[in-house]
């Protein structure tokens, strides 16, 4: 039986490859994001099998109309993919609150909100398969990138937290952990830049833009290659809690999780010393 896709963020890039993967396989996709009419023009082709949604996923109300919308045309959601996102760069102290706050609003609570629509059709279900967008920036700090590791760490979090609520109920969850894919997400057309300037950073800030700038679509992922398999994670009857993607995503993890592991065990004597005995 072909699966229904909910992909949030499906006009571009990753989201987008996804949804064709998807349909390629047979099966139906509730494409959503903030442009109707972008994701009509996308997805004509494809007829009655894709159903284009407005949605800004910041906006719980919206989340809720998308879902009971894409249950009344196809009656169940099978797969939820939280995929909409965007990147916030620029050192800490560059970076205004009010810039803050609107990339958690997008990355992490506009993740829950669809999720908290879509969880009571798959609990009817007892059944269904959420797939959230993290990335190596969940698993691992970088510099110039801190508020956008953040809302990554915060999905790391809440998903293996919500993954033990949702087992009883036959509902799989994966944390999809990329590295760096040829998209737009470097690009000025999707990243933002924190607009604050301190002399202190001057030259470090300047680096590490230029940096990023230098790795835009130059990124050695291939994101057709992940959305066809997260088509095949979606067929798994057990599907890994982790997904870490591409070989930079791979290497750069078990690097991370080897040096903590040697930090732990360093540090086991006072670790250990704080317990009452």
């Amino acid at each position: 039986m072909s699966k229904i896709w909910f992909i949030t963020g499906a006009a571009r890039g990753i989201g987008a490859e996804i949804a064709r993967a998807a349909l390629a396989a047979g099966d139906k996709v509730v494409a959503t994001g903030r442009n109707q009419q972008h994701l009509q023009q996308r997805y004509a082709e494809y007829g009655e099998q894709v159903l284009s949604l407005a949605l800004d996923v910041s906006q719980p109300a919206q989340a809720e109309a998308a879902v009971a919308s894409a249950l009344a045309t196809f009656g169940r959601i099978d797969v939820l993919v939280n995929n909409a996102g965007y990147g916030l760069l620029g050192l800490f102290e560059e970076v205004a609150a009010a810039e803050i706050q609107r990339q958690f609003d997008t990355n992490f609570f506009g993740l829950l909100h669809v999720t908290r629509a879509v969880l009571p059709a798959m609990r009817r279900q007892r059944s269904g398969h959420i797939f959230n967008l993290s990335s190596i920036g969940g698993v691992y700090g970088f510099a110039g990138a801190g508020v956008y590791c953040a809302t990554k760490f915060a999905v790391e979090g809440y998903s293996e937290s919500l993954a033990l609520e949702l087992a009883p109920f036959g509902i799989h969850m994966t944390i999809v952990e990329p590295g760096f894919f040829r998209t737009d997400f470097l690009d000025t057309s999707s990243v933002r830049w924190g607009e604050q300037r301190i002399a202190d950073y001057a030259e470090t800030s300047a680096a590490i833009q230029h940096n990023y700038t230098a790795h835009n679509h130059q990124q050695a992922g291939d994101p057709a290659k992940l959305g066809a398999a997260l088509v095949r994670l979606a067929g798994e009857a057990k599907p890994p809690l982790r997904y870490a993607a591409g070989s930079d995503a791979y290497a750069g993890i078990a690097e991370k999780l080897a040096l903590r592991l040697d930090e732990l065990q360093a540090w086991r004597t006072l670790s250990e010393s704080t317990d009452i005995r």
